[in-house]
């Protein structure tokens, strides 16, 4: 399994089963995107609200490869009068696609649909966990701030293995709140995301990766420079 950063809060997994996903896909306007919109495949897009640096290049890459979308009711229903194969979700849910699955859960952050010339409401921004074909777990909160469901729902129902935390601040958690929400869940692997894409989400994850091992040092923190991936 592959998990590779393609700056701000878009990652691209491959699985062991070569399923490839792609979570939250602003590649054309993110000024730290390794990569080319032309250049991404993927069977499945999944997408945590509909603000612009998130939803990002959907529907482009949707269109050209096919891929079907997962995302939340409103957000689906809008991809779905676009033409698109649109799986629809809501809090606590769970749908198969091919042999993973993948649950909804909370995020505590605004959702708008910021994309459009007239900004539409794009119901409530979630958090994602991915069960893979092996049975390791996933969670890309979406953009959120700390919130207690992360002690509780996100660790003693979901258990992730492998968890994807914004540290950015102004919008999202900062490193102090996300080493927290770190020691909450208890990863056995961390990946900051949402920072330094633009200055006012300026961090340096060194600091926060010390934030974390001073809570709790049984969490690995792997900081990844736009293109490159962790394996397992």
């Amino acid at each position: 399994m592959i998990i590779r950063w393609l700056g701000h809060s878009a990652f691209q997994i491959i699985t062991n089963h070569n399923l490839k996903i792609l979570i939250d896909p602003f590649i054309s306007n993110n000024p730290i995107s390794p990569v080319m919109v032309e250049e991404l495949s993927t069977d499945l897009i999944m997408v945590t609200h509909g603000h612009k640096d998130h939803f990002g290049d959907t529907m482009e890459i949707a269109n050209r490869t096919g891929a079907a979308i997962i995302a939340n009711h409103e957000n689906s229903v809008y991809l779905s009068k676009q033409g698109f194969d649109s799986l629809g979700m809501n809090m606590g849910g769970t749908v198969e696609f091919q042999d993973i699955e993948v649950t909804m859960v909370d995020s505590s952050h605004s959702s708008d649909m910021d994309f459009m010339d007239e900004m539409g409401a794009g119901g409530s921004s979630c958090g994602y966990i991915i069960r893979l074909e092996n049975g390791r777990k996933i969670y890309h909160s979406g953009d959120t701030g700390i919130f207690g469901d992360m002690k509780t729902v996100i660790r003693d129902i979901y258990h992730p293995d492998i968890a994807l935390l914004p540290i950015g601040d102004r919008f999202t958690m900062g490193p102090r709140e996300a080493a927290i929400a770190a020691d909450w869940i208890k990863p056995e692997i961390l990946i900051p995301m949402h920072y330094n894409t633009f200055p006012v989400i300026q961090q340096n994850p060194l600091e926060f990766a010390e934030r974390v091992e001073a809570l709790n040092a049984s969490i690995k923190v792997v900081i990844l420079e736009p293109g490159e991936f962790y394996e397992e």
